[in-house]
């Protein structure tokens, strides 16, 4: 999290959205003094651009438990990793399955594969803009852990109090 209550991949993303505007405002000024397009459809290009909604609050995750099912070959093997995905969120809160990729690979294919199975039962309490559900694309960590392995780099370990 960030200051404020932000989570950090979010105001990444609103900066990355932010780029993209203004790389394509750019694009389309180039094109309408290069003759391509004229001034009146540069203007709606950057309009359509800038009226992309931002969401007043992020999708929230209904399942109680993780769908993710840890391949039993690596499980045996003690071998863990982590995943990032890319999911899809539709308006009703529903992973579009065919939209879900692999961001960041674990360097197993049997948990990246399993990751995006997985994925395809998260269900959502869907984005609100406005005060209207909004479909949104995030980026989802999924971490397989196997609880008698060492923890990986980076993992915070947390003992349970006495």
């Amino acid at each position: 999290m960030h200051e404020g209550g932000t989570p950090r991949w979010w105001m990444i993303r609103a900066w990355r959205t932010r780029r993209v505007i203004a790389g394509a405002a750019s694009i389309a000024l180039t094109l309408s003094a290069l003759g391509c397009i004229d001034k009146r459809d540069a203007k709606k290009m950057i309009e359509a651009l800038q009226s992309s909604l931002v969401p007043d609050s992020l999708p929230v995750m209904q399942n109680t438990e993780l769908p993710f099912k840890y391949p039993p070959e690596l499980y045996a093997q003690k071998v863990q990793g982590n995943v990032t995905l890319r999911i899809h969120i539709d308006a009703q809160g529903t992973v579009r399955p065919e939209s879900t990729s692999v961001v960041e690979s674990s360097g197993y294919a049997a948990l990246d594969t399993a990751a995006v199975r997985g994925a395809r039962d998260l269900r959502f309490k869907p984005a609100f803009a406005k005060g209207a559900p909004l479909a949104i694309s995030v980026l989802f960590p999924v971490y397989f852990r196997h609880p008698e392995a060492s923890p990986l780099p980076g993992d915070t370990v947390l003992k349970p109090r006495d």
